[in-house]
């Protein structure tokens, strides 16, 4: 069965509301149940750790259900699209009917199910479709879906914020993502459709080819300093800046311009090619987060600008790397939705690990959100926040430079 040509329009607000799901998560939910329901940051940790154990088991699994699906592939959309609105709305809109822990770990495993599903097939299907824009498509249509990605993640971190007239933020945030679902599914109707023979391809073919290792690996380690920053964000500013009420207006400013820059960077790679954009954007990163230990309270005007310089190096990151990945899958497995199974979970893995490890380890310096923390504790979190993102990024660009990707991948897609 050949696929329609792709709705760009339908893929860009289609990835902003799998984007509204997933990053923001890990800015406001911890946080949330820590302040309204006194769960332990040790204990929201364990949860999201354990979550994504389960994905180790279920993400192939999806994979492999999404390449198997043909005619029914929309069928499976809408429902997974149904129970993602859905357990966020239970997560933020509903008072736990049973222990908040419980409830929440509940929550996230249907909103994470729901998520890997409709990311992997999201993904899977660009890659049939994606030829059909002619030359330039594997980019083009990157740059509407990571642009609508982003522009999600910038609507979904600051709605809570915006949304605190009404007295019930969450609430709001809530529903208003249950009817963007449902608009995102409607524009997206008629896009879905698979082979008439699935293959079986699997993660067994992903990771036997060297290239493509490469670009999970540099994938993991690239994801890993926004995972550290995005999960300690709402923490650093409250206590670090003392800066309570600029959370909403830093994150918007750091996510626009992600998403603003999204497009130049797709221009530049096709110019310069995807290599050097991507360690240009590493090293802006690494230059950004090194000037955030100099701060302290009262700095949010540099801070801002540090959001700005920061928020356009993610830019390359959400719209190259997956470009790149995707074009590479057309070639050694177009069918194989576990191969966006495995990207899906190296980028939920290292949200997870983040906190996992990050939470706990505030906790045991004594830190307390929205308390009173000794220099101590607040130092330990500016390293965590800033000089451990810098580290990880280091390690990201060497992977880069040395991996040998050839012609076949970085020529102008």
């Amino acid at each position: 069965m050949t696929p329609p040509r792709p709705r760009l329009a339908g893929y860009a607000v289609f990835a902003g509301v799998l984007s509204a799901a997933g990053l923001p998560l890990y800015i406001h939910a911890p946080k949330f149940y820590v302040d309204t329901y006194g769960v332990g940051l040790t204990v929201l940790a364990g949860i999201l750790f354990a979550l994504r154990l389960l994905d180790v088991v279920q993400d192939p699994a999806l994979g492999w259900l999404a390449g198997r699906l043909s005619r029914a592939r929309g069928l499976a959309i809408a429902v997974a699209g149904m129970i993602l609105a859905a357990s966020m709305v239970g997560l933020f809109a509903v008072t736990p009917p049973i222990a908040p822990a419980i409830w929440f770990a509940l929550m996230m495993i249907g909103l994470f199910s729901s998520f890997s599903f409709l990311y992997i097939s999201m993904y899977a299907q660009g890659v049939q479709a994606a030829p059909l824009l002619g030359e330039g498509g594997y980019l083009r249509l990157a740059a509407w879906r990571e642009t609508g990605g982003l522009l999600g993640v910038c609507l979904a971190s600051v709605a809570p914020t915006v949304l605190g007239i009404t007295g019930s933020p969450f609430v709001a945030f809530a529903w208003g993502f249950a009817g963007l679902t449902l608009i995102a599914l409607l524009l997206m109707r008629g896009q879905w459709t698979a082979a008439d023979t699935p293959t079986e391809v699997g993660f067994g073919t992903v990771l036997a080819d060297p290239i493509a290792r490469r670009l999970l690996l540099i994938a993991l380690l690239n994801a890993a300093p926004v995972a550290v920053s995005s999960t300690l964000f709402l923490f650093y500013v409250e206590s670090v800046l003392e800066a309570p009420g600029w959370e909403g207006a830093l994150l918007l400013l750091f996510f626009v311009a992600a998403a603003g820059s999204a497009a130049i960077w797709t221009k530049l790679a096709n110019r310069f090619g995807p290599r050097r954009m991507l360690l240009t954007a590493m090293a802006l990163a690494i230059a950004a987060f090194s000037l955030v230990l100099t701060l302290g309270p009262g700095d949010e005007v540099a801070f801002a600008v540090i959001c700005l310089a920061s928020g356009a190096a993610l830019g390359a990151d959400f719209a190259l790397l997956p470009a790149l990945f995707a074009r590479r899958m057309e070639q050694i497995a177009p069918e194989a939705g576990a191969a966006f199974g495995l990207w899906s979970f190296v980028s939920k893995f290292t949200l997870a690990f983040a906190a996992v490890v990050l939470l706990p380890t505030l906790e045991a310096a004594g830190f307390v959100s929205g308390g009173s923390n000794d220099a101590d504790a607040l130092r330990l979190l500016t390293y965590l926040y800033a000089l451990v993102p810098c580290v990880l990024k280091l390690g990201a660009m060497a992977l880069l430079i040395t991996t040998p990707l050839p012609a076949a991948v970085t020529a102008r897609a």
